[in-house]
């Protein structure tokens, strides 16, 4: 092998693992991004949902007859 060889061999090597390193932080990122959106979504998954109720079920109540 000559010397341009190995230069060329070194740096495909050195972009592949600046490749491989922002695969990771971007991977990071996103898997960070979806944690926050659950968190987000969470709270209105616990709460109780009257939006299969028939009409007037929930609605509050008139006692000052």
């Amino acid at each position: 092998m000559d010397t341009s060889s190995l230069v060329g061999a070194l740096v495909g090597a050195q972009a592949g693992a600046l490749q491989q390193q922002l695969a990771t932080r971007v991977l990071k990122m996103n898997i960070d991004a979806e944690k926050s959106v659950l968190q987000l979504l969470q709270p209105a998954r616990q709460a109780p949902s009257s939006a299969n109720l028939a009409p007037g079920v929930g609605g509050n109540l008139d006692i000052s007859a």
